[in-house]
């Protein structure tokens, strides 16, 4: 027995919306994003988005950060919601009251003696334990070790 799919029809709104990425080239994924996070929006709201206010925004935000939704989704939302209000329902007004989440800065984990004692053991042969010791002590990256020349020490 085949399995008839039942496709809800496209708001005005969303229609609208769909337009406006399409012409301006934006990938099939970002529009499923976009369309996603303005979906997401309008069922906090409990009403169309096109109505909301700039209260109704602030809320949303301070919903998704006590919600435990991480910055770089916060951040997705943010940009979804600025190319609706500013494109599609052109009110700049709205989307200026969007706010970026920062992302909490990581430090770097830091080898301790003993670490860097083990690394330098499990090198191989005496050239990878000079690269890897050079890399380590001069803090440098994987692609600035890679190439390094002899010109580059001094002696």
């Amino acid at each position: 027995m085949p399995v008839s799919s039942v496709e809800r029809p496209v708001s005005a709104l969303r229609q609208r919306m769909l337009e406006d990425m399409a012409m301006r080239g934006l990938r099939s994924a970002t529009q499923r994003d976009y369309v996603r996070f303005v979906q997401s929006f309008a069922a906090f709201l409990r009403r169309p988005p096109d109505t909301a206010t700039a209260e109704d925004i602030r809320r949303f935000q301070v919903h998704q950060r006590e919600s435990g939704v991480q910055p770089p989704t916060i951040n997705c939302s943010v940009s979804a919601l600025r190319f609706f209000f500013t494109v599609t329902l052109d009110r700049p007004d709205l989307s200026r009251r969007l706010v970026l989440a920062r992302s909490p800065r990581k430090l770097p984990d830091v080898l301790n003696v003993e670490e860097v004692g083990r690394l330098l053991e499990a090198a191989p042969g005496i050239k990878y334990k000079a690269i890897l010791g050079t890399a380590y002590g001069a803090g440098l990256r994987v692609s600035e070790a890679a190439s390094l020349k002899l010109d580059d020490i001094r002696l």
